[in-house]
């Protein structure tokens, strides 16, 4: 596709990095194919090649509407197009240049812009949405059904024992995981322990940035990278393996951090280096021995799993987190559609919510036609979506596998 960026983006990073994304696309269409909002809405430009023409025209000059921002804000950045893409187009990157330059030319409705300051305020900060989530789980009864669902209640579960183990690996505790879903990481320390791995928690670690990245702040998607980079590195010149990532929405903008502070002097060698130690669960899993670690077993307990698009489409991890469950003796059910987005997509559950319930609806029916008895996913995001509209249990795929407590 051949471009000619206008004066104010060319010659720029972001310019340079649009141009040469924008010069991969053919235009060949098999992106639509499997993109949700497209099959559900039925327009070109809620579609990653609608979107890309787009972001074309106003990086080359051309109007910028209100408009603009309804079809951009409307992608989940679920990133199934890269996966379909045959040439390689880094539609995300060329997705967050394009919304950057909405949010400089169109302005948003006041309310529109105060929740997000208010997303922004509060998800990245596990004090303060876990003092939220305290206060709505005491009114929960009281709320509107499609509310309550939102509002899990609390878990009882067994922290993790402490370890004594020679490797070691770090682990995100993550801003909205430890009060919605505690036991995912304490279940994740037991599974690493029973490799011979120790969890190494950095208490100034924090939010991964998504939050921040997806509502258009870059700078302080950049603060919250700088940070955690800062609380791991010491770890890091230790010798620690790993970053052991639990939620799959974490592990894909951990290894964005090279991409995004490129351009920092001071912190791109060690944004390279984070990203590449960087490791879902499931990657870590894949390269160890389990046949002599004492797992739990599934004895034949059926299991449909949701792979988070972070995990199949962001980081590319396929197929393990079946193949580990089935040789923990569940049986893995088949899902239809397996590709595309369950509706959560960070905040897109909270921004967009009717096109949100309508993939996740589509999402539970596709999961239980195999009726499982238990559903599981790789992401906290995609847990608590999850929930919200089933009975059956949602559990992490780790915690099927972790050492049953004894």
């Amino acid at each position: 596709m051949q471009t000619q960026l206008a004066e104010f983006i060319r010659n720029t990073p972001a310019g340079d990095t649009a141009e040469s994304i924008l010069r991969k696309c053919v235009h060949c269409g098999f992106c639509t194919a499997t993109c949700p909002t497209y099959q559900l809405l039925g327009d070109e430009l809620d579609g990653p090649r609608g979107r890309i023409y787009l972001i074309k025209q106003m990086l080359e000059g051309g109007d910028v509407s209100a408009r603009t921002q309804l079809h951009l804000d409307r992608c989940l950045t679920c990133r199934g197009c890269e996966t379909t893409c045959p040439s390689g187009v880094e539609y995300g990157r060329l997705l967050d240049i394009g919304r950057d330059v909405v949010r400089q030319r169109v302005s948003r409705p006041v309310p529109a812009q105060v929740f997000r300051r208010v997303l922004r305020a509060v998800l990245p900060y596990p004090s303060r949405f876990g003092f939220l989530l305290k206060i709505g789980r005491g009114v929960r009864p009281l709320l509107p059904a499609i509310l309550r669902g939102k509002i899990p209640m609390r878990i009882v579960y067994r922290a993790a024992r402490p370890s004594t183990h020679t490797r070691s690996m770090l682990m995100l505790a993550g801003c909205v995981q430890p009060s919605l879903a505690p036991q995912i990481n304490s279940a994740a320390a037991e599974f690493l322990a029973a490799l011979g791995i120790g969890a190494v928690d950095a208490p100034n670690a924090g939010c991964c940035g998504a939050v921040s990245q997806h509502l258009d702040a870059h700078d302080e998607a950049k603060n919250f990278a700088r940070r955690n980079i800062d609380a791991w590195w010491p770890h890091i010149e230790n010798g620690t393996e790993a970053i052991a990532i639990t939620a799959s929405g974490c592990g894909a903008m951990l290894k964005e951090y090279a991409y995004i502070l490129a351009d920092d002097a001071q912190y791109a060698a060690k944004a390279r280096r984070v990203a590449e130690l960087c490791k879902d669960i499931a990657e870590i899993a894949a390269g160890e021995n389990l046949s002599n670690a004492a797992l739990n077993r599934g004895d034949g307990i059926r299991v449909a799993f949701q792979s988070p698009c972070t995990l199949q489409h962001g980081q590319k991890v396929v197929g393990i987190v079946e193949r580990i469950l089935t040789e923990q003796g569940y049986v893995v059910t088949p899902v239809a559609d397996s590709h595309l987005c369950c509706g959560s997509a960070g905040t897109y559950s909270l921004l967009q919510p009717q096109l949100s319930r309508r993939l996740l609806e589509n999402k539970i029916g596709a999961l239980c036609v195999g009726q499982p008895a238990v559903i599981a996913t790789a992401n906290i995001g995609c847990w608590a979506h999850l929930q919200s509209a089933t009975t059956l249990p949602i559990k992490h795929w780790v915690e099927l596998v972790a050492p049953a407590e004894t």
